[in-house]
């Protein structure tokens, strides 16, 4: 009831990105179907029927990938103030979304199967006859089981893909439980391992009695005048090092969270305070760790591909696994490297004496490189793939299919509307710097000129090697 209310209660770009889901789940659905309407009409060939469900694969993970897309961009998935004290904690706001997210391709499945039931006539009384409609099997039941085990399969892959991406994680900066706990005085936690002064563990003097033969005095035991003046100026020393310490322990911390850097004072003591270095933006520090295994990856798919395109083994596709694999692996190696493509294209835009707007551009893709560059990949990826597997099932000329021009449409809509969404998300992550630049006084037209000088960038370097991966990878064999 909770996830339905807050469905209804979303804004309209919301609702618009939640359809385009159901439409995407929708048109996967009804390839579920036919691949099942294909082994019901045709029982003794199970191979075709079977190629046919595994194409299907593609379809699915893009709508799933999308319905992720979505779910993470929604402005209600996030904690909010107050919601927790109410049961809504962040465990709870993710099973809502991924609740969400099942009733939206719960609406696409339904919708899948009265169109597919309306096609073979079960509704209407009178199939649609056309050609190359075998896959509807007009006339035959269909397995009530199969059925739903086929249109359940979309909002299930969503909603656990759903709350797998919105778990709740613990801070970067938190200690685990594994890793080694620091202590402060007395058994406290503290979040940095900050050394204590000397003599701060035993402030209240008894160590400083002198012992004799590793035995401690007796109490009765009478303290000589010298003795006596020794321990009232220890006990001073020791005074005057907990006020010290404890006015520092009050001090504000750094922008971190962590406690400023100690540095020795003037007398050699740790009483001297240094402020925290500057913490850097989130992503614009180190580069994405996947750049070189995509890189490798890539090379392996063109290698595998201009292999199988040189020996030129057999005449189907399905007979030449080399050519199959190839373009499947340079698409992967094309997802893999767009984080890292993205961070070099930003830091290529800012370097060698840039101006504040290429600096302002170039840091902006350093930083949304994780967010950006894979949805950007997963779409060159899809680009290059189709060709490279158009190229070679359809070298004679022959045209494609209904089934197959709605896969390719469904993998390509849902890559494109998935980076588009990245973009949107983007954007409300730095809506507070743009209106912070806006303050300083700083054009209306800058956000808008960044985000033109961002996309030619990435236009001009995703373009070209969209291109050349495709067609090396799309080479047709030798004959």
């Amino acid at each position: 009831m909770l996830a339905l209310r807050l469905t209804r209660g979303a804004r309209p770009a919301v609702q618009l990105r939640r359809l385009l889901v159901a439409a995407a789940s929708a048109g996967t659905g009804f390839l579920l179907l036919c691949a099942l309407g294909h082994a019901i009409g045709r029982p003794g060939a199970p191979p075709d029927s079977l190629l046919r469900l595994v194409w299907c694969a593609a379809p699915l993970a893009a709508t799933v990938y999308f319905a992720v897309a979505v779910a993470r961009a929604d402005p209600g998935a996030g904690p909010r103030p107050g919601l927790s004290a109410l049961g809504l904690g962040p465990v709870r706001m993710m099973a809502v979304s991924a609740t969400a997210t099942a009733l939206t391709c719960a609406l696409g499945s339904v919708t899948a199967l009265l169109v597919f039931l309306h096609l073979r006539g079960d509704l209407t009384g009178t199939p649609f006859d056309g050609s190359g409609t075998d896959f509807l099997a007009a006339g035959r039941p269909l397995p009530l089981p199969a059925t739903l085990t086929l249109l359940t399969l979309v909002p299930g892959s969503a909603s656990v893909a759903v709350a797998v991406a919105l778990r709740p994680r613990e801070p970067a900066g938190s200690p685990s439980r594994s890793g080694r706990t620091a202590y402060g005085r007395f058994g406290a936690y503290r979040a940095t391992a900050v050394r204590e002064t000397f003599g701060a563990y035993g402030r209240f003097g008894r160590h400083l009695e002198p012992a004799a033969h590793g035995r401690r005095p007796s109490a009765a035991r009478q303290r000589t005048p010298e003795e006596a003046r020794a321990h009232l100026q220890a006990q001073e020393q020791t005074q005057t090092q907990t006020q010290t310490q404890t006015q520092q322990d009050r001090l504000p911390t750094g922008p971190s969270g962590q406690d400023p850097e100690r540095t020795p004072g003037p007398d050699g003591t740790a009483s001297g305070l240094r402020p925290a270095a500057p913490v850097p933006a989130s992503g614009s520090g180190t580069a994405p760790s996947g750049l070189p295994w995509g890189i490798a990856v890539l090379a392996v798919g063109l290698a595998a591909g201009a292999y199988a395109s040189r020996t030129g083994v057999g005449a189907v596709p399905g007979e030449r696994p080399g050519a199959l694999a190839g373009p499947v692996l340079a698409a992967v190696g094309l997802a893999l490297a767009g984080p890292g493509l993205t961070h070099l294209c930003g830091r290529l835009l800012q370097s060698v004496r840039p101006g504040a707007l290429r600096l302002l551009a170039g840091r902006l893709l350093m930083t949304e490189a994780a967010r950006v560059g894979r949805p950007l990949g997963v779409v060159c990826a899809v680009l290059s793939g189709a060709y490279a597997l158009g190229s070679l099932y359809y070298t004679d000329g022959r045209p494609a299919g209904p089934l197959a021009l709605l896969g390719v449409l469904l993998v390509t809509g849902c890559t494109v509307a998935t980076l588009l969404t990245a973009a949107v998300e983007a954007r409300q992550a730095h809506a507070g710097t743009t209106a912070a630049l806006l303050r300083l006084g700083a054009p209306s037209s800058t956000p808008r000129r960044a985000a033109a000088l961002r996309a030619g960038a990435l236009l001009a370097l995703f373009g070209p090697l969209t291109v050349i991966v495709a067609h090396l990878s799309g080479l047709s064999p030798a004959p």
